[in-house]
Order: C-alpha cells, then sequence, then structure tokens
C-alpha cells in the first residue's frame, strides 16, 4: 500500500481550460488524473450526434487531449480516469487505441459500459418497474416518445476493477463525478466498499475537485480581488492518505489560491441535504468535515462519516420538450431603460396580434435586472445602455421561427438608438428537458473490458 496518492483534476466540464490537464502532468509529480466531461444536458447532444452518425456520441477533445498526452502518462506512470465515452464508450476507446497505436505506446484502456439504459426502458416499463419524475412524479410513459438519452449513474465499482485489471486509461459513460476520484483511493488503499467513512471520504475529495478551478481561485467570492495570477490558475490535486484524510492543494508555482473558504464555497455546490449527500457508492455527511490550512495552498480535510448507499441507481433522462429562441437588442443613453421596456411592450403586441402561442415569453433587461430580478429595482435614470433579452418556448415550432423575424424590425419601427444587432437573427433550438428517477440497482449490470494498443 503507498504511503499517499496524488489525484490530480484537469477538467471541470466539456469545454474547460484546454491547458490544464496538460500543466497537471508536466509541472509536478501526481498518479492520476481525473477528467470530468458530462452534465445532463451534454448527454442528450451526444446522443444526437450519435444518431446521425454512429461513431459519434463521446467527447473528442478527450482523444485530441490525449494525443498530445499520452506519452507523458505512459512514461511517468499516470493513470487517467474520464467519462468522456459518452453515449458511445466502445467508439471512444478505439479512437484513444488509434492515438496510443500512432505513438508507438503500449497501454491498457479499461472501458465501461452498462450505463446507457435507453434501449432498455420499454423493458423495464414491460416488467411493470415504476419509473418516474424523483421531482414532479409524472411517469415516464407521459413523455415516453420524446425521449432521446437515459443513462444511469455509475459510481467507483467498476472503475475499480478496471484499475484491477490492469488498466492505464479507464474511460465510461455517465461515471459520477466523485466516483472519478473516489476509485484510486479505493483501489490504491484497499478499501472496503462497506467501509462507509472511507468512501464518504473519497467521496467529498472527488466533490471538492470534480469542478476543477472552482475551488482554487477559478470561481471563488471570498476575497476575489486578491486571488493571484487567475491567468495561470493552477488545478486542484487531492494528496489521500490511507486513513481517509486528505490535502487539498495544488503544483507550485500555479495561480490561484487554495485556503479553507475556497474549499468550503465549492463544498456547498450542489450539496444538497448536508447529512445526506447521496451517490451510488455511499451517503456523506458533509455536517462532520473538519477543515484546517495547512500551509500555503493545502487544506487538510478530515473527520467525515459516511453510511450505507442505497438500492437504487439515479438516471439522467432526457427528452424534447418544444423549441426556443433568444432575441437581442441594446438602447444607448438617453433614457436606455425606458426605451427597452417600450421595445418589449411593442414586440409582445406584435406577437399577440400574430396570434402565435408560447408557453413562456420572457424578458430581461441585462444591466438592470437580469441578474436580481425585482430585488434589483430601479436604475439610474443616465444608465449608458441596456440590452433587452427575450426569449420565447413553444411546442410549435413555426410559432418560434416567426418571432425570430420580428426582432429586427424593432430597429426601424420601436423606440430610437438601437445598437448591438450584429449577431442577426435569433436560432430557433430544440429545448431539452430533463427527467431525474431512479431504477433498482439488481437491474443493472455494468461490463468493464480492456484493450490494449
Amino acid at each position: 500500500m503507498k504511503e499517499k496518492i496524488k489525484v490530480a483534476s484537469g477538467q471541470g466540464f466539456w469545454g474547460d481550460l484546454l491547458t490544464a490537464p496538460i500543466d497537471q502532468v508536466r509541472k509536478g509529480p501526481i498518479d492520476y488524473l481525473v477528467l470530468d466531461y458530462l452534465a445532463e444536458v451534454t448527454m442528450s447532444i451526444l446522443q444526437k450526434q450519435k444518431s446521425r452518425n454512429p461513431e459519434a456520441g463521446y467527447a473528442r477533445d478527450f482523444v485530441d487531449l490525449m494525443r498530445e498526452i499520452f506519452p507523458d502518462c505512459v512514461e511517468k506512470g499516470i493513470k487517467v480516469i474520464s467519462n468522456a465515452g459518452g453515449v458511445n464508450v466502445s467508439s471512444c476507446a478505439e479512437a484513444l487505441k488509434k492515438t496510443a497505436q500512432e505513438a508507438n505506446l503500449k497501454t491498457k484502456i479499461g472501458v465501461i459500459k452498462g450505463d446507457d439504459i435507453l434501449n432498455r426502458l420499454d423493458e423495464f416499463l414491460n416488467q411493470g418497474i415504476e419509473i418516474v419524475n424523483m421531482d414532479t412524479g409524472e411517469p415516464l410513459s407521459a413523455i415516453r416518445d420524446k425521449v432521446q438519452s437515459a443513462n444511469v449513474y455509475l459510481g467507483a465499482k467498476p472503475i475499480v476493477e478496471a484499475l484491477e485489471k490492469g488498466a492505464q486509461v479507464v474511460v465510461g459513460g455517465r461515471l459520477t463525478d466523485t466516483g472519478l476520484t473516489l476509485a484510486p483511493l479505493v483501489y490504491e488503499f484497499g478499501w472496503s466498499f462497506d467501509d462507509w467513512d472511507k468512501l464518504a471520504a473519497g467521496t467529498i475529495a472527488g466533490h471538492i475537485i470534480e469542478c476543477g478551478a472552482q475551488c482554487s481561485g477559478g470561481n471563488c467570492q471570498y476575497e476575489w480581488q486578491t486571488i493571484p495570477d487567475l491567468a495561470n490558475v493552477g488545478f486542484p490535486i487531492v494528496e489521500a492518505y490511507p486513513n481517509g484524510e486528505f490535502v487539498i492543494t495544488k503544483h507550485e508555482g500555479t495561480g490561484g489560491r487554495i485556503n479553507v473558504p475556497s474549499i468550503k464555497e465549492q463544498l456547498l455546490y450542489e450539496m444538497g441535504d448536508p447529512r445526506s449527500y447521496i451517490t451510488p457508492d455511499v451517503i456523506a455527511d458533509f455536517t462532520t468535515i473538519n477543515l484546517v490550512q495547512e500551509g500555503e495552498n493545502r487544506v487538510r480535510v478530515y473527520g467525515i462519516k459516511g453510511r450505507p448507499n442505497t438500492e437504487f441507481y439515479k438516471v439522467s433522462i432526457a427528452y424534447s420538450a418544444g423549441w426556443k429562441a433568444v432575441g437581442t437588442l441594446v438602447y444607448a443613453y438617453p433614457d436606455a431603460y425606458e426605451k427597452a421596456k417600450a421595445a418589449d411592450k411593442i414586440l409582445r403586441a406584435r406577437l399577440e396580434r400574430l396570434g402565435l402561442k408560447f408557453d413562456v415569453i420572457l424578458t430581461e433587461f441585462v444591466g438592470v435586472n437580469a441578474t436580481h430580478g425585482h430585488l434589483a429595482g430601479e436604475p439610474n435614470p443616465d444608465i449608458p445602455e441596456v440590452q433587452l433579452r427575450v426569449g420565447v418556448r413553444s411546442q410549435d415550432k413555426s410559432a418560434v421561427e416567426r418571432f425570430t423575424r420580428e426582432i429586427a424590425p424593432l430597429i426601424l419601427t420601436g423606440p430610437p438608438a438601437v445598437t448591438g444587432f450584429a449577431g442577426g437573427r435569433p436560432k430557433v433550438e430544440e429545448v431539452v428537458a430533463y427527467f431525474p428517477t431512479l431504477i433498482p440497482k439488481n437491474l443493472i449490470q455494468t461490463e468493464v473490458e480492456i484493450i490494449e494498443s
């Protein structure tokens, strides 16, 4: 058993800083690099890509990244764990294999399958399995014909299995953010999957670094003006120990800041019930967390307690829920706010006269109240500019299309001093809605395959 291991976060979301994982690999010693690419809406986007191209449906950025760092990882023995496989893990793994072969690298790639249950939904319904929206109680049958993707949140177990089989790179689909970090701790320290306190510690370690630089200064309110060198922000690293304690740190010479306030802010992110942070692996109690500033950019975390996991997996289902479009115009001084409000009334009157039906028409005045709503109060009458932002949503695509043609005419037929229409006519986009649900774990079977380059 190792005395400690270092697990580095290199990606907080698909589209995060491209240089971050490269820096994590090259600017100091680490044992694992974890990369989180997925969000709820991402799965439906990937499913659409796969429907158009059977070889697509995964985060191609991941393959491009591995092309850059694969030699470093093999040379230094760094293992990489990611959920970049999206809804086409096999194609992602084959692309990784090809990338390794092109670089003449010998490696093992662990491929985790079983989270994608889109093609099993009817099977479950026919068996009488109750699948309802966790938030609304709505049955799946109400939106079944609109479903685009359905993925189970898998925990650390299949990742550990892949590591035990010798994988240097592990790729899966909807692997939980926290499981990416917990798995190497379980594997390296030999933790049992019923040692709830240690599993909770590893889970909270994963929760702290899952959003990348959000916990190292990149998205912190506390004294944000004094956070140094964000242009060179360092992503977080978990320095973990066999007893379940760990330190959050970052590479020397990088920007940002890791301190107790920055960690506290990240802990609050998507926390829910602080006594019951539920994952597939464990229920973690956030009220038992102890934080101590151990040194510059080093926060020790200890004392964490956990409870047995549940008998269910959470499932993320995405479905088509109509169409939307958002249009903007900028009004300039004088009377910028009054002009923007008048333009909104004119636009709504024209839409009503056309007989268009919308589920929602939402107006925001950016620069006045788009962030704080009615709490913002009335602005200074001398405000220099206001952006009028109007969005509509409807089941009728043609109504949304017509709305997009009513924005530009305001330039010459509404209040004066319009600027900022360089973007052209708004784009009509499909609305993808989220349907969270639970399913018994005994219905889900995972598969771990090892392929070699």
